[in-house]
């Protein structure tokens, strides 16, 4: 992994307005939620949880376009989504998503059999609930606003895998917030922290630290905000990536309640 910019030195003028953009509506969001739990998503936690995504997305394609500009190229195909996760380790998010597309062949691991053969892989069933893969075609038109508003253009088959890991990443963010709901709190899982030999660790926040998750305000039947900034604080590992999603959120929900 190579040593990465401060956000204020990566971002550039063509990225400065990704805070004001909101491309994955809260309607949206509860859609994914409802295919998950039945449990009520707040206004709060909507938003929160659509600016997670974004923050997310957002450091992809970021990502996607230096290894473009590498290469001379403005317009970003599947190789720089790769090119990108290979320098740091904080993109390889949405990871059931890589078993579905192309880009992500051979990466996952091919299994042969006693004679060499390769096994092909066991054919999904669908499920009554539409799952994430199912379902990704939903965040289509928000990946290209997310692009548009960061001065990128992507062949469609980067749009796909954009959109893909999207909607798994969403869809697994609403599953832990669920969880931990029900669980009253983060219970099981501690804090990773990334970083390089020599740098120091990247701040933390009061509230970020698993003991402060620990414990929940609010009903059993409510994803709330709080909730959501969980869920994120186990989907992401504990590096600059996270802070930026939890602040981010933060700063998206700071004029609606708590809920």
């Amino acid at each position: 992994m190579i040593t990465q910019l401060a956000p204020s030195e990566r971002r550039g003028p063509e990225t400065a307005s990704v805070m004001d953009v909101s491309p994955f509506k809260p309607s949206l969001v509860r859609a994914v939620f409802r295919d998950v739990t039945s449990m009520h998503v707040s206004r709060p936690a909507a938003c929160a949880a659509a600016s997670v995504t974004r923050t997310v997305l957002t450091e992809i394609i970021d990502g996607a376009r230096r290894a473009a500009a590498a290469e001379g190229r403005k317009k970003l195909i599947p190789g720089d989504l790769l090119s990108a996760i290979d320098r740091n380790v904080e993109l390889e998010v949405g990871d059931k998503w890589y078993d579905h597309s192309p880009t992500f062949q051979g990466l996952t691991g091919v299994l042969y059999d006693a004679e060499g053969v390769i096994v092909p892989s066991r054919k999904r069933s669908r499920s009554r609930r539409p799952s994430a893969v199912v379902g990704a075609h939903r965040f289509e038109a928000g990946v290209k606003k997310l692009l548009r508003s960061q001065g990128a253009s992507a062949v469609p088959a980067m749009v796909r895998d954009l959109d893909g890991i999207a909607s798994v990443f969403l869809t697994d963010l609403a599953r832990d917030a669920a969880m931990v709901v029900r669980e009253d709190g983060v219970k099981r899982f501690g804090t990773v922290t990334l970083g390089m030999s020599g740098e120091p660790a990247p701040p933390t926040f009061p509230g970020d630290s698993p003991r402060a998750l620990s414990r929940r305000r609010g009903d059993g039947r409510t994803i709330g905000r709080d909730d959501i900034l969980a869920a994120t604080t186990i989907q992401l590992f504990g590096g600059n990536l996270r802070q930026r999603a939890l602040t981010e959120a933060r700063e998206a929900t700071q004029d609606t309640s708590a809920g």
